[in-house]
This record gives C-alpha cells, sequence and structure tokens, in this order.
C-alpha cells in the first residue's frame, strides 16, 4: 500500500434487459485491460452521485438518474493509494452509452460478469451482482453511507 490520502471513487451499475454494463481499461492504463463499473474519483466539492453523473457523462455520454448507493467497499492495492468506493445503482440513463474512455465496454448477463479480469477492488460486488440477478438491495456490504 502507498501511504496517504484514500481515493474516493463513484461506480455505477447500469444495467438493461438482465445485463450489467462492464468497461474494460484502457491498455496504457494502471490496471490496463482489467473491467471495472464505470465510474471515477470525486472531485473537491462534489458528492458521490454528482461525482457519477460527471464521469458516466463524460466516460459513456449519458445523462444519468443515479439510484441508491448500494455498496460501500474500501480496498488497498498494493503499489497504489487505497480506494474507497461508493457503488451506485443507476436508475435511468440516456442516450444509448457510447465508448468514450475505454478500451471496450459491454453488456454482460450476471453469470457471465465473473469470467471477466474485474480489477480487485470490484471483484466483491461482481460475486453479489452474478449470485442475485434482480435489483441490488441497499447497502449489500462495507460501511453504511
Amino acid at each position: 500500500m502507498v501511504p496517504g490520502k484514500v481515493l474516493e471513487v463513484a461506480a455505477g451499475i447500469l444495467r438493461r434487459n438482465g445485463h450489467v454494463l462492464a468497461c474494460q481499461r484502457l491498455p496504457d492504463s494502471s490496471f490496463g485491460l482489467r473491467w471495472e463499473f464505470p465510474g471515477g474519483k470525486i472531485e473537491r466539492g462534489e458528492s458521490p452521485a454528482e461525482a457519477l453523473r460527471r464521469e458516466l457523462l463524460e466516460e459513456l455520454g449519458v445523462k444519468a438518474e443515479i439510484g441508491a448507493e448500494v455498496a460501500r467497499i474500501g480496498h488497498d492495492y498494493r503499489d497504489h493509494a487505497p480506494v474507497q468506493l461508493h457503488f451506485f445503482e443507476v436508475a435511468r440513463f440516456e442516450p444509448e452509452p457510447r465508448n468514450l474512455a475505454f478500451a471496450a465496454i459491454r453488456w454482460a448477463v450476471s453469470t457471465e460478469l465473473a469470467s471477466l479480469d474485474w480489477l480487485e477492488a470490484d471483484r466483491e460486488l461482481v460475486r453479489r451482482l452474478a449470485a442475485s440477478p434482480g435489483p441490488l438491495p441497499p447497502l449489500m456490504g462495507g460501511t453504511p453511507p
């Protein structure tokens, strides 16, 4: 673990017709070609929901209605700052997501999510999604918001 401040990140779970949106990081980025949920750093003065709304517009070109926070998970990466992830259901979004920032994006059924090479911090939530194809209940794990 790299000493220093915890990196606060907001990530979204976008669903459509029984599928979840997965995004693959660019090859030259840290953790290149690993899969993640869309989102990003929470900037100073932003709430996690505001940060996610901004990131979804930047990364996927969508205007999003952010739903409930369903999980808050902390993770310590070796050689990187620790992260605190705020995962939200994305209640609605439009238009159709476009890949503006990733190596690839794909709609995956919950049963195929576990076959992708996810970032370590996302794996716990991926396991839960794979086991429960319906809506996530609020506060599935981690520290309550």
